[in-house]
This record gives structure tokens, sequence and C-alpha cells, in this order.
């Protein structure tokens, strides 16, 4: 039976007999060789980049240090050392986990199935079915944000302007062109300006833009800095072109961005969220990905998520399995099957 969106907010792999390799190969025979794990982030006025790194850290265990529980102990993965990397955003980590550059990645569902499908900004390629993912991360929100002086007031008044949608290869650049035709726009509709958040925010607040979009999990250090050079307000993505577009995109919620999270937005804005995930190469060895998952979720791991940002306060193993787009990788599987997070058919005995 083919996989369709709604089977994949809820599909996993079965599980398959332990690997006898780690990221291709077996988790370090000698504590002197350690095993280096990369994982893809964002850009670093995003989430992903200080969750990334959060993570990255916690599940490293570099040799030599001493166990879990210990004074100064690791409980990460023994041996491994992950290390986060910056990069453009959701579609540019899983053209790296595809071609090997990256192990892992974080990404958007909707995107992450997109490349699946080979549809969206994958379509004409063959799927990227060699995707896998770890977990379910938090909810990330598209921000179309314009100065507080601005006449417009929906997303349909952003025709004819000036409106940046991102660098290439980040999932904004997905999101916001699903909104767009939505609200009845075609990408001729507006000048689209490909750059990264950062100038970005630099142009729109010397007037250089009339409108930047930005996914993420909010607050946004990007938009929080820029909202303290030049008032702002978010334009709302409400209505029925909104819900219109969540009943074809089931991977995306009607869902408000909370008041007090920018200087001046002291209203919450009706918006849209899509979960943010964390996928993983298929060819990564069952035994390590389980590993990684049992140091993802950690005590310590959560506590740091939790102080080092205000999105790491939603990361839960109780919806690590929800929403992903692909399937679940049998390490990550496995895992959650022994913690009751899902439930998986008896594994066969050798």
């Amino acid at each position: 039976m083919p996989l369709t969106r709604r089977r994949l907010l809820t599909t996993v792999l079965p599980a398959a007999g332990m690997a006898a390799a780690g990221l291709g190969g077996v988790l370090p025979a000698r504590a002197q060789d350690p095993l280096f794990f990369r994982i893809g982030t964002g850009t670093t006025g995003g989430t992903y980049f200080p969750i990334g790194g959060i993570i990255a850290g916690a599940i490293s265990g570099p040799p030599g240090l001493p166990p879990c529980g210990s004074a100064g102990g690791s409980c990460g993965v023994s041996g491994l050392i992950a290390v986060a990397q910056a990069s453009a955003g959701s579609i540019d980590n899983i053209r790296r986990i595809q071609n090997g550059e990256f192990d892992s990645g974080l990404a958007q569902s909707d995107v992450a199935f997109a490349a699946y499908a080979g549809e969206g900004p994958f379509a004409g390629e063959p799927p990227v079915t060699s995707l896998r993912a770890i977990a379910h991360l938090f909810s990330e929100f598209v921000h179309v944000v314009v100065p507080a002086d601005s006449p417009m007031q929906s997303v349909a008044d952003l025709k004819g302007k000036r409106v940046s949608v991102g660098a290439e290869g980040s999932g904004t650049i997905y999101d916001i062109r699903l909104i767009l035709a939505a609200y009845g726009l075609k990408q001729t509709d507006v000048t689209e300006v490909f750059e990264r958040p950062e100038p970005s925010a630099d142009l729109l607040a010397e007037g250089g833009l009339d409108a930047m979009v930005m996914t993420g999990g909010p607050p946004l250090g990007v938009i929080a800095d820029l909202a303290r050079r030049r008032p702002i307000r978010l334009l709302p993505i409400t209505g029925p072109e909104a819900e219109a577009l969540v009943a074809r995109v089931p991977f995306f919620t009607q869902e408000p961005i909370p008041a007090g999270l920018y200087d001046g937005v002291t209203v919450e804005v009706p918006a849209l969220s899509v979960g943010a995930i964390w996928l993983v190469a298929e060819r990564i060895a069952e035994a390590t990905v389980y590993e990684i998952a049992r140091a993802l979720w950690q005590k310590s791991t959560l506590d740091l998520l939790a102080a080092g940002h205000p999105r790491g306060k939603e990361i839960s193993i109780d919806g690590a399995a929800r929403g992903l787009g692909v399937p679940l990788h049998p390490g990550a599987a496995r895992y959650y099957a022994e913690h009751a997070v899902l439930s998986l058919p008896a594994r066969a005995t050798p």
C-alpha cells in the first residue's frame, strides 16, 4: 500500500534485528577510536542551530569520560562525538543527508514528507526514501513579519511586495509558497528575495523589504532583535484560506503565536505551525540510533534543552512519534516500543 501523508503522520518501520554496525559499522571497538556523527541544523538566528547544538553535546560520549551519573560523567553514546553544523535549513539538511555529508539533521515534517514522496521542492527527483526519523521535537510557526506602520493586514496584501522567503534550501520557502497559493497568489505575484534571516531583518529594518517570512520555534532571536530596532507586526494566517490549507496539508496546524514574545507584539497572532523533527539516514545502524534515542531522552538532556531554549521545554518523549512525515528508524522504534511510546509487532526470534 503506498504511503500517504496521513499514514506517515504515524507510520513506523518494523524494528530489524540488532545491527552489528555503528554509523554503518560497529560502535568503536577501542575506546580511543571516536565515532563522529554530523547533525545538520540551520542558520544561527533560528531555532535549529541552538537546539541542535544542545543535542549534539548531550548525545556525545567522548572516550575517557566517567560514566553517566558520575561527577563529570557523560550520559551520551559511548565513543560517539556528535557535531552540530550550520546549514540553510530543512531542504539543505535533507539533501546533505541524502548525499552523505550529514548523518542526520533537523527538518520540518512537511518538508520531510515532500522529500520522501518526491514532491514540492523535490518534484521531478527520485524520492528520498532513505530518510528515517529519530523524533518529533517541537512546533515551529510561520512568521510573516512586516513593519508596524505597514498598510498590509493580510497575507493577500503581499501581492506586488518585496518579500524575503528565506535562503535557498530552507523550509520557509516551501511553506510560504503553499500559503501564498492558498490565498490565491502565484510566485510571480510577489518579488521573492532569497536571503538568510539575518540579512533579511537588516533589509526590513532599513526599508529594503516589505516583509520577511521565517519558519521557526518562537521566540526567534533574529526577529526579536529586529523588533528592538524597528517596530514590527506579524500578519495573521487565518480564515477559510488557512483552513483549506490545513485540510490539504495535515502537517500544518492552526495555532497562534503567543503574545509578548516580540517587542510590540502584545496580542497572540493566528498562525500555522508545523513539527520540527530529527531525521537520520537509513544507513545508520539500529544499535547506534537506539543509543542516540536513549541519550536524547535522558533527564539530563531534557534539563539542558529546557534551560537552553524556550522551545526546549516542549521536547518530550510523549510526542516523539507523532507527525513525523517519514518512517521511524528501527533503532528509535525499538527504543519507543520498550518505553511504551508505541506498539510494534513482536520481534522474530533468530
